[in-house]
């Protein structure tokens, strides 16, 4: 990546930090880690796999798209490695989503830029806002989809990207975790960990006859434009932010 490159990154992603207005994440109190096995849930871990829920009787009532993220501890020698210092990695996240219609109508939602969506009219998903402080209890920021109109979704493209600090993905492992009523949850974890890109596509969700297939992509980009062309939803794009 070249230097201008990497410098309009960095401009962007300031930006957007400077939007937020929010102190530093702290870590994620919905954070589920993947080594526990005592817990009723299942793990996607691999780029490309993919589970199916079949719709139950009646249609699905409610689904739940929440992301979680971990706030690693650092560990820091210093210069003459005598006293090691520990921190938090201090990454903020924001949740967020492309979506398409069966219509053909297409959007995206998230905090920046206040596309929060409507739960009860088109595109009949809502975003919960900006969490803050990634220490609340349970999903620190999530995607509610009206699972009575999910007959009218053809898909959902669920990513996160990096407010402000370090663009290293492996310091806050990102997890998308999907919550159907009578399912045990599914959690979806990155299979790589990447740095300098500040968007990481995490999920896909697709309606296949009405019932609901979720795939995931782990897949970077270094900003919202790159990753729209990739996935060909056609939306215009300024800094982060979607036009009109």
């Amino acid at each position: 990546m070249s230097e201008g490159s990497q410098q309009s990154i960095k401009r962007a992603t300031e930006s957007r930090a400077n939007f937020s207005g929010r102190g530093k994440a702290r870590g994620a109190a919905g954070y589920i880690n993947p080594n526990d096995v005592s817990g009723n849930y299942d793990f996607i871990s691999r780029s490309g796999e993919a589970q199916s829920l079949s719709p139950p009787e009646g249609g699905f009532t409610q689904i739940r798209v929440g992301a979680a993220w971990d706030n690693m501890i650092i560990e820091e020698k210093s210069l003459f490695g005598l006293r090691t210092k520990k921190r938090k990695a201090n990454i903020d996240l924001d949740l967020g989503c492309l979506y398409e219609l069966q219509d053909g109508t297409r959007g995206a939602l998230q905090a920046f830029g206040k596309l929060f969506g409507n739960l009860n009219t088109s595109p009949y998903i809502r975003l919960s806002g900006d969490e803050r402080t990634g220490d609340s209890e349970g999903d620190d920021e999530f995607l509610l989809i009206n699972g009575d109109k999910w007959s009218g979704i053809k898909r959902l493209l669920v990513y996160v990207y990096i407010y402000d600090g370090a663009m290293d993905w492996a310091q806050v492992r990102p997890q998308i975790q999907l919550q159907v009523p009578d399912q045990p949850p599914i959690v979806v974890t990155l299979s790589s960990h990447m740095k300098d890109l500040g968007l990481c596509v995490i999920a896909e969700l697709e309606n296949v006859r009405n019932g609901l297939v979720v795939t995931n992509y782990t897949e970077y980009f270094p900003g919202h434009n790159e990753m729209d062309l990739a996935y060909g939803f056609g939306l215009e794009w300024d800094d982060g932010r979607k036009t009109p």
